[in-house]
């Protein structure tokens, strides 16, 4: 069974940085392509980034240019000039999701 556990948010001023982390069970990493996603309070869960098997990465128009998506044995966003508009939960999944690997999530907070 898959597990997924993501840390690394917390709060920060607009401009700061922060690197998410994603921890998982089993050969996920290995035999899935991976995305990050994130969801605000009351909107819908977006697609920030994703990456697949052979690396090749593909990232949201509003993150562009500022995140970077990343995987080894864990899977990585390293987000730069952070705007408050990135407030939300964060989560890492296989791109697509699959609905059961769903985990809690990590908050990220920016404020102006």
């Amino acid at each position: 069974q898959v597990q997924l556990v993501e840390s690394g948010g917390g709060l920060v001023q607009a401009g700061g940085s922060l690197r998410l982390s994603c921890a998982a069970s089993g050969s996920i990493f290995s035999r899935d392509n991976m995305g990050w996603y994130r969801q605000a309070p009351g909107k819908q869960r977006e697609t920030v980034a994703y990456i697949s098997r052979d690396g090749s990465t593909t990232y949201a128009d509003s993150v562009k240019g500022r995140f970077t998506i990343s995987r080894d044995n864990a899977m990585y966003l390293q987000m730069n000039s952070l705007k408050p508009e990135d407030t939300a939960v964060y989560y890492c999944n296989s791109y697509p999701p699959r609905n059961e690997y769903w985990g809690q999530g990590t908050q990220v907070t920016v404020s102006s």
